[in-house]
């Protein structure tokens, strides 16, 4: 019988942390690994080193656990920097493993095939942490401790970068938990009763629900309560209150419903959100005149917005401080209207704006259960009506790129649907970010997630083209080949149908997401038709960027 190696330090440190599913490309600076976990648990051989992370990501995401993901060294490793970058972006606990050349060899720079210059450097430029394992004797403390770093919040991901040799070497395996993470104290007493008192006496309260919020989903929606209040999200916070609840304004903040009802609004409780500027329109935004900051980074509060009292701390914990301080019956009696109006408003004018695509996001949610996750890629059906319109009950359900890349998507969804298996997943993506990860085609039919892949079709970059037709002369870049999308799913042996009306949407998604396995549905935008309202994104030009050359303006 074989001595355990570091594959099976690997396989039992996961297990107890209840994660049934590692993603990854195997290597030969990475078989006792993959051997282990594809022997013990479900191993699945994605394309390409930046989807294994994305899939480890959004299995996190949906499953509320920790996401394991584990690559090459040298080039592996670095394929696999971008998305470590979303995972930083989003503070998902994800654990990234990556191989590494013999130790005897490390930093000699001769060359030893896969060995590249100061990779931990580069690892620790993209993670909260990460650490080489140097010794196999501290190997599973080594582990043990990445895990945890991951999943103490702030979450992130974590690298650990492994010599070959020592994931070879033999292994006792000792049932050691990872240690759990240790919640911060309580803001002062002081600060607590000064910000129960601020909003004890609102007249026209509002909550903004950021990330941080989805911890706290009980200790907000007694807040909502006890304050008679309305409640705004960022896209991260969406499903912290389902959106269903007609309290809920949503991600609706720049919106004129929104911005509105922000300049009516006295007091503002925002609780884990880092106002991100195309949630803020470059941070334009205004805020109502009293404004408590919640946050579990000490370093939040003001930063971008002045706060009137900061508190750090665990959301849930310092949410249950307050509701013990605040009372209730200062809200005037015509706000909860107010903020039920300001919903309809925003909801109704982006149905206009949006036009036959609200066809698309009726189907998907009338198709899909509350549980279902509904991944997004960086694409306009997502920019607009998908991170907002397309109802959200349940954070863990809302999947998309909060560092802003594109062709992320389709792995994220992948990854989210092997996490969550209970209910059909949706991936909204379009053409152009579907092409940079059009491997992980192979993945989905290989693996056969209950996943419905909704291709947005509009032959190119459609969010930079509008982009240049508003504010340039012409176009650079954005019109791209598109592959006969029905063929390509023959290819892989994905089953196909295509969206060109308006009538087809509800009975083609329906279909798909009722059928079992992987289906992908091509959105034929130009047969289906534009947008009421073309979308530009939220990015500030200066002048002399959209200046036409010899007419001195802009050309918009």
């Amino acid at each position: 019988m074989t001595r355990p190696n570091g594959g099976d330090l690997l396989v039992e440190t996961l297990r107890g942390l209840g994660v049934d599913t590692v993603f990854g490309i195997v290597s030969v600076h990475n078989l006792p690994l993959v051997e282990a976990v594809d022997r013990d648990l479900r191993f699945v051989p994605v394309r390409h080193e930046a989807a294994a992370v994305n899939a480890a990501d959004g299995y996190a995401r949906a499953s509320g656990t920790l996401g394991c993901a584990l690559t090459s060294t040298g080039t592996g490793a670095g394929n696999a920097a971008g998305s470590l970058i979303e995972s930083l972006s989003s503070g998902t606990p994800v654990l990234h493993i990556t191989g590494q050349i013999d130790s005897a060899y490390l930093g000699s720079g001769r060359g030893f095939i896969h060995e590249t210059k100061d990779q931990l450097g580069m690892l620790r430029a993209v993670s909260t942490h990460a650490v080489t394992v140097t010794d196999a004797a501290r190997a599973g403390d080594i582990l043990r401790d990445a895990a945890a770093r991951a999943l103490t919040a702030p979450h992130g991901p974590v690298s650990v970068e492994w010599p070959i040799d020592l994931q070879f070497a033999p292994q006792v395996l000792t049932g050691t938990p990872v240690p759990g993470a240790t919640a911060p104290a309580l803001p002062d007493a002081a600060l607590l009763d000064a910000a129960a008192a601020l909003l004890s006496g609102a007249r026209r309260p509002l909550l903004w629900a950021g990330g941080g919020a989805n911890s706290a989903r009980p200790e907000v929606a007694a807040l909502l309560d006890a304050l008679n209040a309305g409640l705004v999200t960022s896209n991260s916070g969406r499903g912290a209150v389902p959106e269903s609840d007609d309290r809920v304004l949503g991600n609706y903040a720049t919106a004129p419903a929104g911005r509105a009802l922000l300049a009516e609004a006295d007091v503002l409780l925002s609780i884990g959100t880092h106002f991100r500027s195309n949630e803020t329109a470059d941070y334009g935004l205004r805020l109502p005149p009293v404004h408590i900051q919640l946050d579990l980074d000490p370093a939040a509060p003001g930063r971008v917005y002045p706060a009137t009292v900061a508190l750090h701390g665990d959301a849930a914990a310092v949410l249950a401080a307050l509701l013990g301080r605040v009372t209730s019956g200062g809200t005037e009696t015509s706000w909860p209207d107010r903020v039920r109006r300001a919903r309809t408003e925003a909801r109704t004018a982006q149905r206009h704006a949006i036009g036959p695509q609200a066809a698309v996001n009726d189907a998907i949610r009338d198709a899909c259960p509350p549980g279902s996750v509904i991944a997004r890629d960086v694409t306009i059906p997502s920019s607009t009506w998908g991170n907002r319109l397309l109802e959200i009950t349940d954070p863990a359900t809302n999947v998309f790129p909060r560092g802003g890349g594109i062709g992320q998507g389709l792995a994220m969804g992948i990854g989210a649907a092997l996490g969550r298996p209970g209910a059909p997943t949706v991936v909204i993506a379009g053409d152009g970010g579907l092409a940079v990860h059009l491997g992980e085609l192979l993945t989905l039919a290989q693996e056969k997630p209950d996943l419905t892949l909704l291709v947005f079709n509009d032959g190119g970059y459609g969010v930079l083209r509008n982009m240049q037709d508003t504010h340039f002369p012409r176009r650079s870049g954005v019109d791209l080949t598109t592959p006969d999308f029905a063929l390509l799913a023959a290819a892989v042996g994905l089953p196909y149908a295509r969206i060109a009306a308006e009538a087809d949407a509800a009975p083609v998604i329906k279909a798909a997401t009722a059928s079992p396995g992987p289906t992908l549905v091509e959105v034929d935008l130009a047969a289906l038709g534009p947008m009421n309202t073309p979308f530009t994104p939220p990015v500030k030009l200066p002048a002399t960027a959209t200046d036409t050359p010899g007419e001195g303006g802009n050309p918009s």
